[in-house]
């Protein structure tokens, strides 16, 4: 099994809990978000250590309350790059309308190029309106009360540009005419002609997988119809392997037919102490910062009800329902063993990505966090880290 870790990039946050500052009360500077990255470069040398293979960061812009400080997944990789030795370092998520995809296109095989292959590329479609609407895209949220319309556009937008960054990778010379892209635009003149196509520079030194986050039907059908990799967030177990079995299965109607844990991650939150009562005594208020900050953009509609009725747009779950549930891997060694033994087997998974930052974690209690489960929780699924494997080659 490939094991991952995926860090959102929050500040030190001694007052996580569930209880006031509402995050909208939340302000930190910039002494703050250094502290973060220096916790992340931290944390990407604990990873290194022992063994993990990713670290994935998550973009984010303007987020003075503190709790996705990223806003340059490229950038920050390539300084992780040059921290490590062979730990690799993806994206999860390139927020692609939010960038101009030739920007993107450039700078992802630049950092392909200087980490010698050490990057993991993945995209998004934002859930942030300030984000969105500041960098020229366009996205539906609870903020916006899910406009179908803005939805809609952005998916628009996303998918143009995902075409124009495969173009610009493959071809010598390339052009692309759609609805919101003119490349390049017409009439440019060029030393007595006018430009007629483009040439990226530099090009991917290998190829460059596409990982994206899959959390609605229409992303669903889509990833699996051009080729992008599903990155399935954790739903409990049985409604996980529906979305999972659905990949494969669209995939096949396109002519991707995919092995069990093919092409597919799954990404889960997790929390391991010694006994289960420590557990949950420290991922208490982390969990419950956590549920308040992502509560407003719907992130926990998928949890169930006591009386089977649907979840609420804006649910905010309690920690003990995220334990019961299994939507979240939280208890003792070896009560995560056990949830991340049933994802397993219930899936056919062969890569998770866990995600321990949950906000108010110290830098300390992260690296224990990395190492219960590198040391403790892995072995007893059969999966050991190697931490002496080789850094990816260029083939």
């Amino acid at each position: 099994m490939r094991v991952d870790a995926n860090f959102y990039g929050s500040v030190p946050m001694p007052d996580a809990g569930a209880g006031a500052p509402a995050p909208v009360d939340r302000r930190y500077g910039n002494a703050d978000f250094l502290a973060c990255y220096d916790h992340l470069t931290h944390w990407a040398g604990t990873m290194d250590r022992l063994g993990y293979d990713t670290m994935w960061l998550t973009e984010h812009h303007f987020q003075y309350e503190g709790y996705e400080v990223t806003p340059n997944l490229i950038l920050f990789g390539l300084h992780l790059a040059k921290e490590t030795q062979r730990l690799r370092l993806g994206q999860m998520f390139n927020i692609v309308p939010q960038w101009h995809p030739l920007r993107l296109a450039e700078d992802a095989a630049m950092m392909q190029i200087l980490t010698g292959n050490r990057m993991q590329f993945g995209v998004g479609r934002g859930t942030v309106p300030r984000e969105a609407q500041s960098l020229g895209g366009v996205v539906a949220s609870g903020d916006n009360e899910m406009s179908a319309e803005l939805d809609r556009q952005n998916r628009e937008l996303f998918e143009e540009s995902m075409e124009i960054i495969k173009a610009a990778w493959a071809n010598e010379t390339f052009s692309y005419t759609g609805k919101h892209f003119v490349l390049p635009p017409p009439g440019i003149p060029d030393r007595g002609s006018t430009v007629q196509d483009l040439t990226l520079i530099p090009k991917p030194i290998a190829p460059i997988d596409i990982w994206q986050a899959v959390t609605t039907p229409p992303t669903l059908e889509y990833c699996a119809r051009v080729g992008h990799h599903a990155v399935l967030p954790a739903r409990g177990p049985q409604v996980t392997k529906r979305w999972w079995d659905d990949f494969a299965e669209r995939a096949a109607e396109h002519g991707w037919h995919l092995g069990p844990g093919e092409a597919r991650c799954l990404a889960i939150n997790a929390h391991v102490g010694r006994t289960s009562e420590g557990a949950r005594r420290t991922a208490r208020n982390p969990h419950d910062e956590w549920i308040k900050f992502l509560a407003p953009y719907g992130r926990f509609r998928g949890y169930a009800m006591p009386d089977g009725s649907p979840a609420p747009f804006d649910h905010r779950p309690p920690l003990e329902d995220s334990i019961d549930q299994q939507v979240m891997a939280i208890g003792s060694v070896e009560e995560v063993a056990d949830t991340l033994g049933t994802y397993r087997d219930t899936l056919g998974c062969e890569h998770v990505v866990l995600f321990f930052d949950m906000p108010g974690l110290t830098q300390e209690q992260m690296d224990e966090q990395l190492e219960l489960m590198a040391g403790e929780v892995l072995p007893r699924l059969g999966v050991t880290l190697d931490p002496t494997a080789a850094a990816p080659t260029v083939t």
